[in-house]
């Protein structure tokens, strides 16, 4: 195994660890506020890790780089994220789980259609295991039970959440493979980040989410979940896609 590979299911393991934590906070806070802290924290892990690793300097991007960084990030993180966590709350985590088993596929099909890649043989039938066994361990008959209304909505997010997650990565995989890897992954969740604070200017928000965040909350959940799902499976996840095949 090499370490893209690592990567890839180091991430796996680290994210579905957040979803958990963020599925045991129930719906203490909207999707959309808790897609911000969650931004938040990784927006603050980074900058240390900037100084640490590659220093204060910004690299150089041309100006259609730093749109498709830009673009990505926004779709990847500020628009596919809100909507898994509402999918998470609408029909719980072993629903979820399955939806998000989709973004294999959806990558796969990207990354033909627009990287040039191609799966060998051996690859598609692992690819075809794996999906199999998703199937099987995520499959539960005790499971929650859900109106259907939320099931249809949940779905509906969960899937469209998971299409961004993939066009956001795809669209981003050349620029994470020749250029600095930290920078690009924080102009990724600056780019969030903005995005929802210009949201909820246009909508008149601001106050409403303040409001939010000053309830009782799980804090130490919250924040571990956010750490988990928003720095380190991230950073795990990100620079596979720069080490490997999408």
């Amino acid at each position: 195994m090499g370490l893209g590979e690592f990567f890839a299911l180091s991430s796996a393991f680290f994210w579905a660890l957040a979803i958990i934590l963020f599925r045991r906070c129930g719906n203490t806070l909207p999707a959309f506020e808790t897609n911000l802290y969650k931004i938040f924290i990784g927006f603050v892990l980074l900058w240390p890790t900037i100084g640490l690793t590659e220093g204060w300097a910004m690299p150089s991007y041309t100006a259609a780089e730093l749109g498709i960084v830009m673009l990505s990030g926004y779709i990847g993180i500020a628009v596919a994220d809100t909507w898994y966590l509402r999918a998470l709350q609408l029909v719980g985590a072993s629903r979820t789980g399955i939806v998000s088993s989709l973004l294999s596929p959806f990558i796969i099909i990207l990354s033909v259609l627009f990287l040039s890649e191609s799966l060998g043989l051996l690859q598609l039938l692992g690819f075809l295991l794996v999906m199999a066994g998703l199937l099987l361990v995520s499959w539960q008959a005790n499971r929650e039970e859900v109106d259907i209304l939320d099931l249809r909505k949940g779905m509906a997010f969960g899937v469209a959440a998971v299409f961004f997650m993939a066009v956001g990565v795809v669209m981003v995989k050349p620029i994470l493979e020749t250029h600095s890897f930290v920078w690009t992954v924080q102009l990724r969740m600056s780019a969030g980040m903005a995005g929802m604070l210009i949201f909820l200017a246009f909508r008149g928000r601001y106050r409403r989410a303040f409001e939010s965040f000053r309830k009782p909350l799980p804090w130490a959940q919250l924040t571990v979940a956010s750490f988990l799902g928003s720095y380190l499976s991230m950073m795990m996840w990100l620079y596979s896609y720069k080490l490997i095949p999408a």
